[in-house]
């Protein structure tokens, strides 16, 4: 393990250590607060005493929490997309048609986004900020996230629905940037509508440009 564990992880040493319940609650505050303060101040304008301040506690009670702002920034990156593979486990878990099975997984993606996660926007933003060894655990997030999209295409191929000439790496990629893109976009206009943007992205993903022959 890292570190920094993820908040996942301190969550379930808590259900384990009934004593621990309290200190896993602080530090997804925690988190949470650090994760405010980056996507106010970015990685490099942030402080630990912007964090500490932010919690209401002294600079030396930090490190209760974070060894370092490296350290910081790690866990709140992998806190938001931790939860954002398990979310898409779940869905490519269930027996369910396969455009409802997309619907599904762009509704999860934009969804994130239309509920302004600060988490989300810092990982998204500022990951590539930590050193290749703090970025572990998120490019083993993210290959998991790729091959289940990978996953539900071929069953899509398999079952006839899915043309068998596509390069399913290559499509899960575009996928994924076209949700990621969209979702920015959500997070910067408060004007946009989150269900007609999943509305637009899913026909655009299942169905593209041209007219049906």
């Amino acid at each position: 393990m890292t570190e920094s564990s993820s908040a996942d992880a301190v969550l379930a040493t808590a259900n384990v250590v009934p004593h621990r319940k309290k200190y896993a609650r602080k530090k997804i505050a925690a988190i949470e607060a650090a994760a405010r303060v980056f996507a106010d101040k970015g990685f490099h304008g942030a402080t630990t005493q912007d964090i500490a301040a932010e919690m209401g506690i002294q600079q030396g009670s930090l490190y209760y929490y974070f060894k370092s702002k490296e350290a910081a920034l790690q866990e709140v990156c992998e806190y938001d997309f931790s939860n954002y593979v398990q979310r898409m486990k779940k869905i490519c878990a269930k027996d369910q048609p396969f455009e409802a099975k997309m619907l599904a997984i762009v509704t999860s993606h934009l969804t994130n986004y239309s509920q302004k996660s600060n988490a989300m926007k810092v990982h998204n933003e500022q990951r590539l900020y930590l050193p290749a060894e703090r970025r572990v655990v998120l490019k083993e997030l993210g290959t998991t996230y790729r091959r289940l999209l990978e996953q539900t295409l071929a069953e899509g191929i398999a079952q006839g629905l899915v043309r068998n000439d596509i390069d399913t790496h290559f499509v899960a990629y575009s996928i994924i940037g076209i949700c990621n893109s969209w979702g920015a976009n959500l997070f910067r206009d408060d004007s946009l509508d989150v269900f007609e943007t999943i509305e637009q992205c899913s026909d655009l993903i299942l169905y593209g440009t041209l007219n049906k022959r």
